[in-house]
């Protein structure tokens, strides 16, 4: 029962920083998709694709396989990735790069030539502000140095700034993306779709279940991490140290199995 009123308190208190609510009310909601790209990229834009908790996987085996948040197409092939960031692990700016580089990896197939390849965007909504300006966006771009114009590769990445709190739909969207309550919420293609996570009994048992499992990954990565630290610190060999920490049947299996990747 304990148990249960934890994870009832936890999903209380998700906000679309928490990538497993946001990914899942994103989830095949092209009206909420639409809303969000137009605000942040300041156009009209009409999806017709869009998938939540998307894996990209990498051709080369023993090549790093991603998850998108959120991976959208528009009516022109254009594609989007929309990743939420709560905290600084995993901030590094080279993950756009590499988020980037994945997108356009899959587009062409064999023989097609380049000039095909359609544009990228790649849209990081921090919940803080990345780069300390105070500015709502910040657009990377290429640019010919000796010039100063821009080169037009069609390769687009953009962080959004999660503490700005402007007056303006940029600012009301950063606002929605920190309520915990979707009532409070000032856009209904948000709203309506927390609301299902958050209060209808289906939505909030396949949060529950989320919820469950990443608290499971959450304590085989801290096992791992046990082990690991046990390992350098004491020169133990890892079945001296697994023993060491009492970790037996499937966990033990599991946390091997971590430590192999």
């Amino acid at each position: 029962m304990q148990d249960y009123e934890k994870v009832n308190r936890l999903i209380d208190g998700l906000t679309l920083f928490d990538d497993d609510l946001m990914s899942r009310v994103f989830d095949k909601n092209i009206e909420a998709t639409e809303l969000i790209l137009r605000i942040i990229l300041g156009r009209k834009i009409t999806v017709i694709r869009v998938n939540g908790q998307e894996e990209v996987r990498n051709a080369e085996v023993g090549g790093r396989n991603i998850t998108l948040d959120v991976y959208a197409m528009d009516e022109n092939g254009q594609e989007m990735d929309i990743e939420v960031q709560g905290n600084s692990e995993g901030a590094h700016i080279r993950r756009a790069r590499y988020h980037s580089s994945v997108l356009d990896s899959k587009m062409l197939k064999e023989g097609q030539p380049f000039k095909k390849l359609k544009d990228s965007y790649v849209i990081f909504i921090y919940k803080h502000d990345k780069f300390k300006k105070g500015l709502p966006v910040y657009h990377i771009d290429r640019y010919i140095r000796e010039t100063g114009e821009i080169f037009e590769d069609g390769s687009h990445i953009v962080y959004v700034n999660g503490n700005y709190k402007g007056d303006d739909e940029i600012g009301q969207l950063m606002s929605d993306f920190h309520q915990v309550d979707p009532d409070n919420m000032h856009y209904k293609e948000l709203s309506q779709g927390v609301k299902h996570f958050k209060e209808v009994e289906e939505g909030r048992d396949s949060m529950c279940e989320a919820v469950q499992e990443y608290a499971k990954e959450y304590a085989l990565k801290k096992r791992t991490e046990d082990v690991k630290s046990l390992m350098e610190s004491t020169g133990f060999s890892l079945e001296q140290s697994l023993n060491a920490l009492k970790i037996q049947g499937e966990e033990r299996e599991r946390v091997i199995e971590q430590l192999q990747q």
